[in-house]
């Protein structure tokens, strides 16, 4: 199974297991095994994965991180392990700060199962930094921190790159979340800003502040929908609708590419079904998502029925959306960067399933 697979696997599972998980012990063996499974290591091979690795500080000896990952002899990576449902503040994460410069692993994670933060020491070398450059939540897995994390995987860890990454990733957050704020709060030096290019000349004075303080936050809004608008609008334009040239597959269990009358399943379809079906699970058996090959999209429909379709998968362009077709039959089309984004997606997926279940 491919880390996108065995990630989907587990965000199937926890919905169904994280409120009986009550200890640390638990935990590792539900959920965070299997996650440093997903990206490559033999979790049973103490010559990858070291459990209860010793990490002596000075005097204080016998102290031990919960996981080291191992690579080519060298520490590559420490996991600290907290119980399902603790709070990753900055209190729980003082033993990871401590072991970090005692090994020559760059990369240390806290995680209590669902939650994963990603640490290194680029403020100061060997000196584990306060925030992480990454962080990772499987209730709501984004496809940019899943792009980011198989970049840690086995067959893909390369230290300088991943560095390099982490450097990138810490700012890059930084500034994300100052954007946020001021979309939402715009402090007075940024309304201040906007204002002298909007009146030029004018006063800012408090009552010019009150009156624009709302606008600038519609207008932040307003400027993003826009931007989305006219990327979706676009893509649809360029793309025509083969929807009467619906070829059925053999079955849903076929993984193979089909090529029929010109119509190809390509691997990424059937990633993107086998996620969908994984979604679907929680509340269908699997083998009632199927899906239908057309040369435009791929059709995933409940108990292989038209009347059922589930979502389409639009994957034969650069740009790749999630087809949402509603009780209108009217269909609302997601643009999707990655596969992984259909996981963002699961509420509207199931949505649709429970309404030909009710």
């Amino acid at each position: 199974m491919s880390f996108d697979e065995k990630i989907a696997a587990l965000v199937q599972r926890l919905p169904k297991i994280k409120d009986v998980l009550e200890t640390e012990e638990s935990t590792k063996n539900a959920l965070i095994m299997p996650f440093i499974s997903s990206l490559g290591y033999d979790v049973f091979n103490p010559k990858e994965v070291i459990p209860e690795y010793t990490a002596d500080i000075g005097t204080k000896k016998g102290e031990k991180v919960d996981y080291a990952i191992v690579k080519d002899g060298e520490t590559i990576i420490l996991i600290e392990c907290k119980k399902s449902g603790v709070d990753l503040s900055k209190e729980n994460y003082s033993q990871l700060y401590r072991y970090f410069n005692t090994t020559k692993a760059r990369i240390a994670i806290l995680t209590n199962g669902i939650q994963y933060r990603f640490f290194s020491d680029l403020d100061e070398k060997n000196k584990m930094d306060d925030k992480p450059f990454l962080e990772l939540d499987l209730e709501n897995p984004k496809q940019n921190a899943l792009a980011e994390v198989r970049k840690m995987a086995k067959d893909d860890f390369d230290l300088e790159r991943m560095l390099s990454t982490a450097s990138e990733l810490k700012y890059t957050n930084e500034v994300i979340k100052i954007f946020a704020m001021q979309l939402e709060s715009p402090e007075e030096d940024l309304i201040k800003f906007i204002f002298q290019r909007v009146v030029p000349g004018g006063r800012f004075t408090p009552v010019m502040k009150e009156q624009f303080t709302p606008l600038v936050s519609k207008g932040f809004h307003q400027f993003i929908s826009d931007k989305i608008n006219d990327r979706l609008r676009s893509a649809l334009e360029n793309e025509k609708d083969f929807s009467d040239r619906v070829e059925p597959s053999n079955n849903g269990n076929n993984s193979d590419r089909q090529i029929d009358n010109g119509i190809v399943t390509t691997e990424l379809e059937i990633d993107g079904f086998n996620i969908i079906r994984a979604i679907a699970s929680k509340v269908v058996a699997p083998s009632r998502i199927v899906h239908r090959d057309t040369k435009s999209y791929l059709g995933i429909l409940l108990d292989d029925n038209n009347r059922r379709p589930v979502c389409r998968l639009w994957f034969n362009a650069k740009q790749k959306y999630l087809g949402i077709v509603d009780s209108n039959k009217e269909e609302n089309r997601i643009p999707i960067d990655d596969i992984t984004d259909l996981y963002q997606h699961s509420d509207k997926i199931l949505n649709v399933i429970n309404s030909y279940l009710s």
